[in-house]
């Protein structure tokens, strides 16, 4: 069966469009170098980590996962995103298992968006990489949502998208983690950081200190 299917419809990797393969080795190994440290225009508070620049198999594999229902490349994404904790962890920008235990929160979505979508597909990023760090126990922690009225960003300056947020992320009531937890927020993109910014400050807000941010890439 899925040899006929590969027939009618040849697979693409997700990331170069390459036949064949889902997700091809060359892409899987740009993705798996050293996370990149940024310095967004709106600064969250808190470090805030890249797997790369916005461009290349991360810039098509989002959007890929995002408009064209590859739900599948949550699994190469998510085992990218577990590599970069993975390696902040040796870096010490993050506590190890031994001191913390992880939660990751996915970063707000439009709720219109995630229903033509299937669902959100930094959530089942984010998945994928608990599933990728297991045996170690990882909490994913879907609690930020937005409110009515905000716009997609897309084309916003960074004052727009400021004013577009403000007040308009929302926190899950009776949201907590663990005392120990080492809390990071995962988004597929940072453009200007108004979105990590306005959701670090309202975790904090709802008393979930939040201890980096991680994205798929940076524009």
């Amino acid at each position: 069966m899925r040899a006929l299917v590969d027939l009618i419809l040849p697979r693409e990797c997700g990331g170069c469009g390459a036949v064949g393969t889902d997700w091809c080795d060359r892409c899987r190994a740009e993705l798996s170098g050293d996370p990149v440290r940024l310095a967004p225009r709106l600064d969250p508070g808190v470090p805030a980590w890249a797997l790369g620049r916005y461009t290349g198999p991360r810039r098509s594999a989002v959007i890929a996962a995002k408009e064209r229902g590859r739900r599948d490349l949550a699994r190469p994404l998510g085992h990218a995103l577990a590599g970069a904790l993975g390696r902040l962890r040796e870096l010490g920008e993050i506590d190890p298992p031994e001191l913390a235990g992880l939660t990751l929160v996915p970063a707000p979505t439009r709720a219109r968006a995630a229903r033509v979508r299937g669902g959100d597909p930094v959530t089942r990023a984010a998945l994928a990489a608990v599933s990728a760090l297991s045996p170690e126990p990882v909490a994913v922690l879907p609690i930020l949502k937005f409110a009515r009225g905000v716009k997609d960003s897309v084309g916003l300056s960074a004052r727009a998208r400021v004013e577009n947020l403000s007040g308009r992320i929302m926190v899950a009531p009776g949201s907590r983690t663990g005392r120990s937890a080492c809390v990071v927020l995962v988004d597929d993109v940072l453009t200007t950081g108004a979105t990590a910014a306005e959701s670090v400050r309202v975790l904090a807000g709802s008393g979930v200190r939040v201890d980096a941010v991680l994205v798929i890439g940076a524009a």
